[in-house]
């Protein structure tokens, strides 16, 4: 075998080393840490503990469909906002200014549009349905 296969292995073999190590390593860490008791207070055993305080309601709330719209159009735009500041950084340096800002309107003018249709679509109202009516059968 070459000396310089014989390295080239050794970084392979290292690289996935640290990769395993990256994705086994929290797993060993959390269950070397993770309490082996559970809270024993005023009779409330195997209850989760998060913050300390006692829990209020119960935890499988329904959210409205608006609400992911709402968070899609955020995202879209954050998205956005990412190509828009690298753009913005290097813009004296470019070679066709206007021919740039003219392109950089056009996707601005884009974005305006999912506004105004997110909009007329009623994303942006938080209108609450009534709650469904409770019925007793039994």
């Amino acid at each position: 075998m070459d000396v310089k296969l014989a390295n080239d292995l050794i970084y392979v073999f290292g690289y996935a080393a640290v990769g395993l190590g990256f994705a086994f390593g929290p797993l060993l860490l959390v269950y070397l840490l993770a309490p082996r008791t559970l809270r024993q207070i005023a009779g409330k055993s195997a209850q989760p503990v998060e913050c300390g305080m006692e829990p209020i309601g119960d935890a499988w709330v329904r959210y409205s469909a608006v609400y992911y719209l709402y968070a899609l159009v955020f995202v879209a735009f954050a998205v956005d906002v990412l190509y828009l500041i690298p753009v913005a950084l290097v813009y004296n340096r470019l070679n066709f200014p206007i021919r740039d800002l003219v392109e950089l309107v056009i996707f601005v003018g884009i974005l305006s549009l999912v506004i105004v249709y997110a909009w007329k679509k009623g994303v942006f109202e938080w209108t609450r349905k009534p709650a469904a009516p409770k019925s007793n059968l039994g």
